[in-house]
């Protein structure tokens, strides 16, 4: 018999371990970007509702257009520390959260919402200390008719989302991490968030801002100098 195609909840997908995590909090989305070839952040369109940090967990979750079924479901399966991840295909004609769900989530220990798509309710989402990103804002509520997926592998922003993935942003965007990538990218993004922070300090104490990569690559590219 033909699986019922769209429309399935998978359950009991694994989790990494919350210190493996925890790694990533205070490391800035860009530092995390820079040590994954800049490739890794998901579409400058899908933004924060609020400035309150986001790390946690994939739970994902993928709804046909407008439509917030599964995810009224979701809400109910995911666990503290979980970040549900929504797969609404861009859309934004209709809403697919506001903030009764939003608080309903925020009270069960979720580590926050984000969805390729709309949400409502903006004023209130923007004051609450509990990270919310979405790709628009509109009035129109959602339908409640499903299909769709829980638990299962989603495409979000241009990026691949497994379920268990780690979530990291902040107010420059959302970055995806393979938890069997995490540890080792972990260090390397603390290595060049430290190295900034030195960087930076000697700017404001010295004025000063050492580069010799540019010319290394003016020169490299044979750009001539002249004067007028």
């Amino acid at each position: 018999m033909a699986k019922n195609v769209g429309c399935v909840i998978v359950t009991g997908n694994p989790r990494p371990d919350r210190e493996l995590v925890e790694k990533f909090a205070g490391l800035p989305v860009a530092n995390i970007d820079d040590c994954m070839n800049r490739t890794a952040a998901v579409h400058n369109d899908i933004f924060p509702l609020n400035k309150t940090p986001l790390l946690g967990t994939a739970f994902t979750v993928k709804v046909p257009q407008g439509d917030n079924l599964m995810f009224h479901k979701a809400m109910d399966m995911a666990q503290p520390g979980d970040v549900v991840v929504i797969d609404a295909g861009g859309f934004t004609d209709r809403a697919i959260f506001g903030e009764l769900m939003i608080q309903y989530c925020q009270k069960r220990g979720l580590a926050g919402v984000i969805v390729d798509g709309a949400v409502r309710d903006s004023d209130t989402l923007s004051a609450l200390d509990f990270p919310v990103y979405a790709k628009g804002i509109t009035p129109n509520g959602p339908y409640k008719n499903g299909p769709g997926e829980i638990g299962t592998t989603i495409s979000f922003g241009g990026q691949v989302v497994r379920p268990g993935d780690i979530i990291v942003g902040d107010q420059d965007g959302i970055i995806i991490i393979k938890p069997e990538e995490a540890e080792e990218l972990a260090a390397q993004a603390k290595a060049v968030f430290e190295k900034e922070e030195k960087i930076a300090a000697t700017i404001h104490q010295e004025g000063t801002y050492i580069r010799p990569w540019v010319d290394e690559k003016l020169k490299e590219i044979g750009c001539e100098f002249t004067e007028k």
